[in-house]
């Protein structure tokens, strides 16, 4: 016990006199800070960005566009130079419309884009103020149909999807519905279309939190389309919230194929429960199929069964049978079942829509990387209007990743946003030429110049 003791003592003896011999060295190595009046940014990569867009010829688009606000004063700022800077401001890391104001006091950001001086938060307020319904929805037609009309492929994936934006103040147009996150708390519940091939956003409505997930599909499917031009859509996907025969009518008429998950009511469940003829495509994988036709809809339709095994598969997505709770056997399985008009086989219909999946991870970082849930104001029209801005960012930024980037796996924005675009840089002048100076390792030089060529031969 003794021995012990001592060990004890001789290593805390040890400790402290290591830690003080650290902080005697620390003590020697004191330094003081200084001021420099050197513009510096710690954003020197978005001259990626600047070199994208012009070679984009967005600067086209904004003066075509003349619905957009224009200043009642000579000392208003541009339509364009608020676009563009509220962009660059997502970004670098806004999330809420005072956060712009990091990028306001960016000397270097104002001279890489060629700017007299920056915008304020309050500017952008002011701006997607005086936006009406109708001067929002020309503004995002023409926007969303020159991005995908410069796009050079086709025969889309669209993905149908909506979610849920908790407000904590009396925005107009939020209302307490479904909000599994907050229950009673007021939200917005927005209706989206993500290409998934490019991992895009075709479009967005902004809605009232008690609107439900299909409310309004009709006229959104329609102006979908009309946004993506003369693109194909090769294939629709969407989950339970859209089962309607509305809907599946509306994508037949227009020769749209699709698959929609079915909602688990008691007559899906007792047809999954008869069904006895499974196909196994893995352990603890079962498929089927069979046809449907719901008390009001016109004619049956082609329905895809899936089950998984829940002992082997403990993970496994879908729903048991809560209506036979009482049976063993089918508590011992998860289903899925699909409604679609696809001729392919049932495997490959599941393996297809499984891919939907995706569409919640571009949600969570437009929430989490772009501001979905924080460019909020009183006025719903205003909101509306700064959201699909948002949108537009999030397509420009994907549109980087798919041509300058090219990286086997696409990173998130987080990611993007510390190891392309923070870099320390100043700007000087040599001659009549500008220069950015860029503070970066000889490693990282060449791929840094390689993204720039990339950049610079970009074609739209």
């Amino acid at each position: 016990m003794s021995e012990n003791l001592l060990f004890i003592d001789e290593l805390a003896f040890d400790i402290i006199v290591f830690f003080s011999v650290s902080f005697s060295y620390g003590g020697a190595m004191e330094f003081d800070i200084g001021f420099t009046d050197k513009d510096i940014t710690a954003w020197g990569g978005m001259a990626l960005m600047k070199k994208m867009l012009d070679r984009s010829k967005v600067d086209d688009l904004f003066a075509s566009m003349a619905e957009l606000p224009r200043p009642q004063s000579n000392r208003g700022y541009d339509p364009e130079q608020i676009i563009k800077s509220f962009w660059v401001s997502i970004w670098c890391g806004a999330n809420r419309f005072l956060h712009t104001e990091v990028v306001r006091q960016d000397e270097v950001i104002r001279k890489i884009f060629g700017w007299d001086r920056m915008c304020g938060h309050d500017t952008y307020r002011r701006f997607f103020g005086k936006f009406t319904l109708g001067t929002s929805q020309e503004v995002s037609d023409k926007m969303y149909s020159w991005f995908f009309n410069g796009l050079k492929f086709d025969n889309y994936t669209l993905d149908f999807d909506s979610t849920v934006i908790t407000r904590y103040g009396d925005q107009e147009g939020a209302a307490r519905g479904y909000n599994p996150a907050k229950r009673n708390r007021k939200s917005h519940h927005p209706l989206m279309a993500f290409v998934a091939d490019c991992r895009m956003v075709a479009n967005f409505w902004l809605r009232s939190g008690n609107a439900s997930s299909a409310n309004n599909m009709e006229s959104f499917l329609d102006n979908t389309l009309y946004k993506l031009g003369e693109k194909k859509i090769g294939l629709l996907r969407a989950d339970s919230g859209f089962c309607s025969d509305k809907i599946f009518t509306n994508l037949e008429k227009k020769s749209i194929q699709y698959v929609i998950a079915a909602r688990f009511q008691q007559p899906i469940q007792r047809l999954a429960a008869a069904c006895q003829c499974w196909f196994s495509l893995d352990d603890g994988i079962e498929v089927s199929e069979t046809s449907y036709q719901g008390k009001e809809w016109e004619e049956p339709r082609r329905m895809i069964l899936v089950r998984q095994h829940i002992p082997q598969r403990p993970k496994a997505s879908g729903k048991q049978l809560r209506l036979f709770s009482d049976d063993e056997i089918y508590n011992n399985y998860r289903y899925q079942c699909f409604i679609t008009n696809l001729a392919l086989p049932a495997a490959e219909v599941w393996r297809l829509y499984r891919g939907r999946a995706d569409a919640e991870n571009r949600i969570k970082e437009l929430k989490y990387d772009f501001g979905l849930s924080g460019f909020s104001q009183g006025n719903f029209v205003a909101t509306e209007a700064a959201l699909n801005m948002v949108m537009m960012a999030y397509n420009l930024m994907s549109l980087f990743r798919q041509v300058i980037l090219k990286q086997k796996k696409q990173p998130q924005m987080s990611t993007l946003r510390y190891t392309v675009f923070a870099v320390g840089a100043f700007m000087v002048k040599e001659g009549n030429k500008r220069i950015l100076k860029l503070s970066m390792s000889m490693k990282r030089r060449e791929w840094f110049e390689g993204l720039w060529s990339r950049a610079s031969a970009f074609s739209w």
